[in-house]
């Protein structure tokens, strides 16, 4: 997506808020390269941000008519956000929601820190904690991080299939 630190830092200080009634009408809106419009909202770094992420997440979808790919999403930035409260550094945490293609949703976590996840292999499966990125890496097309100046996002696009 080019330069993103320009599309997701947010102009003057970021601000914890709280779950908004209407999910979109506290998010951020702004365009893309496809001409989609991106949903990004800042919220607490604190677990009861994922159900607020998740909102936002669903009804982005549902605007743009990509409800199969919604629970898998859901998932997705659950996952993400799980592991920018677990590990970033400010109060505050950013969500976003873009539309890369008319088919794909692409999700991501801004937060403070610059430390880069990594996948963890548990083969066992005996950690409760730790294999959010294994469920990332299954469910999504791909996923990555972009490290700025000033911390990161840790992104992951789904599609949907073409029949």
């Amino acid at each position: 997506m080019g330069d993103e630190e320009g599309q997701v830092a947010t102009r003057g200080r970021e601000e914890p808020v709280p779950p908004p009634i209407g999910v979109l009408a506290a998010a951020a809106v702004t365009s893309c390269p496809t001409g989609h419009p991106a949903y990004s909202q800042s919220l607490p770094r604190e677990a009861r941000s994922a159900a607020v992420a998740r909102r936002l997440v669903r009804t982005a979808l549902t605007v743009w008519g990509l409800d199969s790919l919604a629970e898998d999403a859901m998932l997705v930035i659950t996952e993400l956000v799980s592991n920018a409260v677990d590990h970033g550094r400010l109060p505050s945490i950013r969500v976003i929601v873009s539309r890369p293609s008319a088919n794909g949703v692409r999700v991501g976590v801004v937060d403070r820190s610059r430390i880069v996840p990594s996948l963890k292999a548990d083969p066992n499966g005996d950690r409760l904690r730790g294999r959010g990125l294994v469920l990332v890496d299954a469910l999504a097309e791909e996923w990555g991080t972009e490290l700025y100046r000033w911390g990161k996002q840790v992104w992951a696009e789904l599609k949907e299939s073409e029949a």
